[in-house]
């Protein structure tokens, strides 16, 4: 079996097929070997997941994913607006998803939730402390918000009915370094 010790690609070349919310990008790169390969990806700003919690109950949003065809049930969160920090973030999508503030707001992990084809960057957060306010989704965010037993968020993500990755994670974060008890 071989071994690289420097497992690095170098850019030549960079052009961007589209800007929007997030970019494509299509890079021409030298490879390990001295080869040129090309790679498409999506440069994206990050984001930020919150999962607010209290007395043994988590918050989940429910929403409709058009990429996937279905609704799911995840922890608030949202992409970082340009100069925000992931706290920042994390606050803001907690107030608009769900019209709540927390009084402790502690980052859990961070991730690359695709890195074959995206450098989105995703910081996680633990809520707690909660009060609740009124809540202001955007425009096109459609959102129900609903409290759930943890015991049975864990049951869901086991079945299947949770498999949004950001909701699965934090969930076994909290099962295994909160001990919660299934």
């Amino acid at each position: 079996m071989r071994h690289y010790s420097k497992l690095k690609e170098t850019k030549i070349a960079s052009k961007t097929v589209f800007k929007g919310i997030v970019e494509v990008k299509f890079d021409t790169v030298r490879l390990v070997n001295g080869h040129q390969a090309t790679r498409l990806y999506l440069n994206h700003k990050g984001a930020s997941g919150v999962m607010p919690v209290e007395n043994g109950y988590v918050y989940l949003v429910q929403q409709y994913r058009y990429a996937i065809g279905r609704v799911t049930w995840e922890i608030p969160a949202g992409k970082r607006e340009r100069g925000q920090t992931f706290l920042s973030c994390a606050r803001a999508e907690l107030k608009q998803e769900t019209g709540m503030r927390a009084k402790s707001i502690k980052p859990v992990l961070t991730f690359h939730p695709t890195n074959a084809f995206s450098s989105e960057e995703l910081h996680l957060f633990l809520a707690t402390g909660l009060t609740r306010g009124k809540d202001s989704p955007d425009e096109d965010e459609f959102i129900n918000l609903k409290k759930f037993p943890l015991k049975t968020a864990y049951k869901m993500m086991e079945s299947g009915e949770i498999n949004d990755a950001k909701t699965v994670i934090m969930l076994q974060w909290y099962q295994l370094h909160v001990k919660q008890p299934v």
